[in-house]
C-alpha cells in the first residue's frame, strides 16, 4: 500500500510551524554539566539519578565528616576510617574496607561507623542493610544530618517514597536544604502524587542545581499533573533547546500541548520526534489519535501506518482498532486502506476475534462505500456463523435484512440478540423502531419501554413519547 504523505513533506510541513524551540533534535546542544548520554528508555528516574555525576560527587563527599555538627570520632575510630578510606581507594577494596567496618561497629561506637558501613552497603546495592545501619547511627546521633539524607535516599532505592520523606524533610529542619535534597524530596512526594508539594521541592532543587535536568523534568511533570500546562509547555521548551535528544522532553511538550487543547501543535512535537527516528508505535499512535479526533484521516493513517512497522506482535490488532475508530468517524476511505493493509501483511497475526472484527470492519465499510446489501449480509452472515452469539453482529444483519426487505428475518435477528444481556436494549431499540416503520405504533411501545428500562437514555424517551402519541386511538 502507498503512504500517504511522504517522509519529506512531512518534514516541510511540520518545520513550517514550528516557531516554538528553533532546533531540529539532532541539533541541540548536549547539557552542560549533565550526564554526557541520554539514559536507556528502560532506566528509571532513580537509576539514572544515582548514576548522575552530580548525585556521585555528593554521595561520595558524604563519606566525610563534618565533626562540628556531625558524631565525634574516638582517635582510634579516626584511624580505623583512614584505613577504610585508603581500601577504598584500591580497586579491590571496598570488601576488606566493608569486614574492617563490621568488625568495628557496636553500641559503644560512634555513629560515624556505622554511617560509613551503610554507605558501603549502598554502593553495593544492599539497600536494606544500608537502611538498618543509618537508622542505627540515626538512634545513636540524632542530629546526624547525612544519615536522614541518605536514609531517604536509601528508602527511595528501595522505593518505599512516601516513607522517604520524613528524613528528607528532617535534612531540610537541620539546615542541609541543597539541591540534591530538594530534588530527592520532589520525587518522593511525586510518586504518591503529592503534586503541589513535589512542584515546590522541585522549584528548589532547580534553583541550587540547574545542571541536573532531572529536576526539571519532574518540575514539568508536576506541572502537567497539576493542570497548568502553559508552564509546562516552556519548561520542556527550555529542557529541549538545552538536550533535544531525549524523548521524554517531547513526549511531555505533546502531552502539554494537548492539555492546551492545541492538539495540532501536539502532531507537530510528534511528527519531529519520529522524523529523527526516536519515535515508538506508542507515539505514533498517539499521532494517529490526533489526527483522527481532527478528522485528518489522511493523515492518521499514515501516522497509524508507520506504527504498524515497528509495531511488534500488537500491531495488527491496534491497526485494526485504528480502522474502527477512523470508520465511525466518517474516515472509510482511509480506514479501509488500513484494512486492506491488515489482510495483506499480517493475515496470520489476527485471532479468531480480530477476525471477526475485521469482518465486521468489512461490512461496515461496504455499507460507507454503499455497496449492495447482498454483500454487507454476505459478511455479517460470516460472523454470525463463526460466532451465533456476537449481539452486535446480530443486530446490524438485521439491520441489513430490513433494508433488503426481508422484515421477518431482521425481526428474528433483533429477537436473537435481545437475549444477550449486553446488547438487549440496542436490540430491542432496532425491534421497536422497526415495528414503528410498519406502522405497528402499539407494539413498538412497550418494546420501547423495554430499552429505557434496561438502558436510559433521553433520546430514545423522547422517541417513545412520539410513538405513545401515535399509538393513541383517534377520535
Amino acid at each position: 500500500m502507498k503512504r500517504f504523505i511522504s517522509a519529506g513533506a512531512r518534514r516541510r510541513f511540520f518545520l513550517g510551524f514550528w516557531p516554538l524551540v528553533g532546533v531540529a533534535i539532532a541539533s541541540a546542544p548536549a547539557e552542560s554539566g549533565a550526564a554526557d548520554a541520554p539514559p536507556p528508555a528502560a532506566e528509571d528516574a532513580m537509576t539514572r539519578l544515582w548514576k548522575h555525576p552530580v548525585f556521585q560527587r555528593e554521595f561520595l563527599a558524604s563519606y566525610g565528616f563534618r565533626t562540628d555538627i556531625e558524631p565525634k570520632i574516638a582517635p582510634e575510630e579516626k584511624e580505623a576510617l583512614e584505613k577504610v578510606l585508603a581500601l577504598m581507594g584500591r580497586p579491590d577494596g571496598r570488601e576488606p574496607a566493608r569486614r574492617l567496618l563490621e568488625s568495628l561497629v557496636g553500641p559503644r561506637r560512634s555513629a560515624a561507623l556505622d554511617f560509613t558501613l551503610a554507605n558501603l552497603h549502598l554502593q553495593a546495592g544492599a539497600v536494606d542493610r544500608a537502611i538498618v545501619g543509618y537508622r542505627r547511627a540515626i538512634v545513636k546521633f540524632p542530629a546526624f544530618l547525612r544519615a536522614h539524607k541518605n536514609l531517604g535516599l536509601a528508602l527511595m532505592r528501595r522505593g518505599d517514597f512516601a516513607e522517604a520523606i520524613e528524613p528528607l524533610t528532617r535534612v531540610l529542619a537541620l539546615g542541609g536544604g541543597d539541591g540534591m535534597t530538594y530534588g530527592l524530596l520532589g520525587h518522593a512526594n511525586a510518586q504518591i502524587e503529592q503534586f503541589a508539594a513535589a512542584e515546590s521541592a522541585y522549584r528548589m532543587a532547580v534553583l541550587l542545581q540547574p545542571a541536573v535536568s532531572d529536576w526539571q523534568l519532574g518540575l514539568a511533570r508536576c506541572l502537567f499533573r497539576l493542570r497548568k500546562f502553559d508552564e509546562a509547555a516552556a519548561l520542556c521548551e527550555e529542557l529541549i533547546r538545552r538536550d533535544g535528544s531525549r524523548p521524554e522532553y517531547w513526549v511531555l511538550l505533546a502531552n502539554a500541548h494537548l492539555g492546551q487543547r492545541q492538539p495540532i501543535r501536539a502532531a507537530e512535537v510528534y511528527e519531529l520526534l519520529d522524523l529523527e527516528g526516536q519515535a515508538t508505535a506508542d507515539h505514533l499512535n498517539t499521532l494517529g489519535d490526533i489526527y483522527v479526533n481532527e478528522r485528518l484521516f489522511d493523515l492518521a493513517a499514515d501516522a497509524y501506518l508507520r506504527a504498524f512497522a515497528r509495531g511488534g506482535e500488537t500491531a495488527a490488532p491496534r491497526l485494526l482498532r485504528a480502522a474502527e475508530a477512523m470508520v465511525a468517524r466518517g474516515g472509510a476511505d482511509a480506514a479501509a486502506a488500513l484494512a486492506e493493509h491488515v489482510r495483506r501483511a499480517a493475515p496470520a497475526a489476527l485471532d479468531e476475534a480480530a477476525q471477526q472484527r475485521w469482518l465486521k470492519l468489512e461490512a461496515r465499510l461496504a455499507a460507507a462505500r454503499g455497496e449492495s446489501d447482498e454483500r454487507q449480509i454476505e459478511l455479517l452472515e460470516e460472523i454470525v456463523r463463526l460466532n451465533p452469539l456476537d449481539g452486535e453482529a446480530l443486530i446490524l444483519l438485521g439491520q441489513r435484512y430490513a433494508a433488503a426487505g426481508d422484515v421477518e428475518r431482521a425481526i428474528l435477528l433483533f429477537e436473537r440478540a435481545a437475549g444477550l444481556d449486553a446488547f438487549a436494549a440496542e436490540a430491542t431499540l432496532r425491534h421497536a423502531q422497526q415495528l414503528v416503520r410498519q406502522r405497528r405504533y402499539a407494539d413498538a411501545v412497550p418494546l420501547l419501554k423495554r430499552s429505557i428500562e434496561l438502558k436510559p437514555r433521553d433520546d430514545v424517551a423522547r422517541y417513545l413519547e412520539q410513538v405513545e402519541r401515535l399509538a393513541r386511538p383517534r377520535s
